[in-house]
């Protein structure tokens, strides 16, 4: 910098003070772009890779559930033409199910943290199949059924759950990470857009008080356009924050709870069919009972008494199989009229699903927001900000020019 620009005369402190201001300003812009573009990346993470992979997760662990819970049905029916329309409907949701056990891996296969865990799952549906098929084939025999579903339990679905869980972990590191940037925006904006405006309005005291004028317009304009920006910048990291940690916490959180809590009751329920199966293996009593904890535990109160009333279905059909009631048991837990099984599982999981659906639209319905409010967010601190350099030199151009 030459010498005589630092020296104390007028026209040097004027060159010195519009330098320091445009500098700034230039400062201010770099860093608020930056954290802008930042916060608009993680949102877009959030939107379209981490939120949808975690839901995936999440589908997948029911989806597999319900898989399993379908081939329990299918034996059940059997060859009897009184359970025909059950077992046609049964096969039906299986097949159903198991074409969307496959999108979702095949989805998760490129966005998994840990894709071999991806390709152990398919690896062993690719066995369940095969035992599942030699079960349907040879219904008299429950060896394939038994190593089908311990496959299913034992080594399946903890894959799946391990995948919910990775998800989840990358879900909270990208809100961690949104948050970093939107903390040293906090920052960009108190130190930097801090000293912008300081700067502008020490220009502007200084000017009025040298030259014996009214305020500058243009420094007026200035240090309008900048702490417009300042506040605006501000409102929208604060808003689009709170509104999607408000979307996790109240949507994609109970969302993705209620959804493992979903097919935490389609595994129990079919642990009704299972111990009709398995001759009354106490066993899948004794794990009904615990997954019937965990449901009153977790689940919403509506859902939840709807499920206390399963469970009174669930007990009569165990009684009935205790006392060697096998035909009517099958009949109570395959018949569709009020106060059978199958009923009562539709009316439990229609409460379930209904809140679910809401908590993942009021998700949606926050990411739409944050997307909302950050529109423009990169561009606008480019437009106003050049709009302020631009107009320091024209502030201090007319008082430079009596020096000439």
């Amino acid at each position: 910098m030459p010498v005589d620009i630092l020296r104390d005369h007028t026209p040097a402190r004027l060159r010195l003070w519009s330098l320091l201001t445009a500098t700034a300003a230039a400062a201010l812009l770099l860093g608020l772009t930056a954290v802008m573009a930042g916060v608009r990346e993680q949102v877009r993470v959030i939107g379209q890779e981490a939120a949808p992979q975690a839901a995936t997760a999440a589908d997948l662990y029911f989806a597999l559930s319900d898989l399993d819970a379908q081939v329990t049905r299918i034996l059940l029916a059997g060859d009897s033409d009184e359970l025909a329309s059950s077992r046609v409907d049964a096969l039906g949701l299986y097949r159903e199910r198991g074409h969307q056990v496959d999108r979702d891996l095949q989805l998760l296969l490129s966005t998994a943290a840990e894709p071999a865990v991806v390709l152990r799952v398919m690896d062993g549906l690719t066995v369940y199949r095969q035992r599942v098929g030699q079960a349907l084939t040879a219904p008299g025999s429950l060896g394939h059924w038994t190593q089908a579903t311990n496959l299913l339990h034992l080594r399946i679905l903890p894959d799946a759950e391990r995948l919910r869980e990775d998800s989840a972990e990358r879900l909270d590191g990208v809100y961690q990470a949104k948050g970093s940037y939107e903390s040293a925006g906090l920052a960009v904006l108190i130190l930097l857009g801090g000293a912008l405006l300081g700067l502008l309005i020490q220009l502007q005291v200084w000017m009025a008080r040298r030259f014996r004028r009214t305020w500058n317009p243009a420094l007026l304009a200035a240090t309008t356009l900048s702490a417009v920006l300042l506040v605006s910048a501000g409102g929208v990291l604060d808003y689009q924050s709170r509104t999607l940690a408000g979307g996790r916490d109240d949507g994609l959180t109970p969302y993705l709870t209620l959804s493992g809590l979903r097919a935490l009751g389609y595994d129990a329920a079919a642990d009704t069919g299972r111990y009709l199966i398995s001759a009354n293996l106490a066993f899948y009593r004794d794990d009904f009972t615990g997954k019937t904890e965990r449901l009153t535990d977790g689940l919403p109160r509506p859902a939840a008494e709807r499920w206390t009333d399963y469970q009174e279905i669930h007990l009569r059909i165990l009684n009935l199989a205790d006392a060697g009631k096998d035909a009517e048991a099958v009949r109570l837990l395959t018949g569709i009229r009020r106060g059978d099984a199958a009923f009562g599982f539709a009316w439990f999981d229609a409460s379930v699903a209904a809140v679910t659906d809401e908590r993942k639209a009021e998700f949606d319905q926050s990411l739409r927001a944050a997307r909302t409010s950050l529109t423009g967010a990169t561009v606008l601190p480019g437009v106003l900000l050049t709009a302020v350099v631009a107009l320091i030199p024209l502030a201090v151009r007319r008082r430079l020019a009596e020096y000439r």
